[in-house]
């Protein structure tokens, strides 16, 4: 590009002071003020050598040269918003597709939510979800198969870059007749939960992850090896139903088997279960199009979520 032409924009204004008469206008139309406005074309005289505007106390008009320098200007700027539309267009044909990678909790309880709100935002763009526990989410993004992940894990690793989107709060269950559920709301203490084997999760999963950091910050007894490894939240939900062992899930996921009575709901005062959900992408890259709407979707649509109460019922919401 030939150095004196090299940026369209001062030319662009200048067409608009020819198409709407002064200076002042044409500020206004590109939300800039007159000053910087009559700045820009001042700059742009210098560089062209050229007198573009002839100046006077009842305002600006196009000399003919300017005229002509407008006029052949039209051709540059209309192919450049030619060229605009056709990358616009292509990026959105693009966009028919995004692929989203998802943790458990996440994609059970919370997306279903968000992608219908998306489908009414009318993108026309198609979702294509992959879940799995949050190692395999952060692999997906990490390997470009996926655009988007929502973890639920307390790190994030390296190449990757976090946004917060959601809270929640796990929530130790046990069967109704388990010597747990029958301590009402003195609970355990973190030492209780540190010690004793539980229905989990498998490695990798950022539930699993994130209970054991807790624990570790809040007790020095060493970590009980889980009884059971299950990947599935609805198995380990009806193991603990059948009385196998306590486990320790979202509380998005146990809220109904709460209220139901079929587990309890078990406090461990002292021990912060509270968590982030988050969006990640690749380093160095953005959310953009379709996966910028997803995610500030999720940010507008998700409260934060309290625990089920001890008493089986669910937690009250409207405070």
């Amino acid at each position: 590009m030939p150095s004196r032409v090299s940026d369209l924009a001062p030319f662009d204004l200048l067409l608009s002071v020819a198409k709407l008469g002064s200076v002042g206008a044409a500020a206004r139309a590109h939300g800039i003020t007159q000053p910087a406005a009559s700045s820009r074309i001042r700059h742009l005289e210098r560089r062209l050598g050229i007198q573009l505007l002839e100046r006077s106390p009842r305002g600006s008009r196009l000399t003919d040269r300017g005229a002509l320098v407008a006029d052949w200007a039209r051709t540059a700027i209309d192919a450049a918003a030619a060229l605009e539309a056709g990358v616009t267009s292509l990026a959105r044909t693009a966009e028919t597709r995004l692929p989203v990678a998802a943790s458990l909790t996440v994609a059970e309880y919370l997306l279903p939510h968000w992608l219908a709100r998306f489908h009414d935002s009318g993108s026309g763009t198609t979702v294509a979800l992959t879940t799995g526990n949050s190692d395999e989410v952060a692999e997906a993004v990490l390997a470009g198969t996926a655009r988007i992940g929502f973890v639920e894990g307390p790190g994030v690793p390296r190449g990757l870059t976090a946004h917060r989107v959601a809270s929640d709060r796990l929530t130790v269950i046990a069967h109704p007749d388990h010597p747990w559920s029958r301590r009402g709301g003195a609970g355990i203490t973190p030492a209780d939960l540190a010690r004793t084997p539980l229905v989990s999760r498998e490695h990798g999963s950022g539930t699993r992850l994130f209970l054991e950091r807790a624990l570790r910050d809040h007790t020095e007894i060493p970590l009980a090896a889980p009884l059971l490894e299950l990947s599935s939240t609805t198995a380990i939900k009806t193991a603990v139903a059948e009385g196998v062992a306590p486990a320790v899930l979202s509380s998005l996921a146990v809220e109904h088997e709460v209220s139901a009575g079929t587990v309890v709901a078990v406090p461990v005062p002292g021990l912060d279960l509270a968590r982030t959900l988050r969006a990640v992408h690749r380093t160095g890259q953005q959310f953009t199009g379709a996966a910028l709407d997803l995610v500030t979707i999720a940010r507008r649509s998700a409260a934060p979520v309290s625990g089920p109460t001890t008493s089986g019922r669910p937690a009250d919401r409207s405070r």
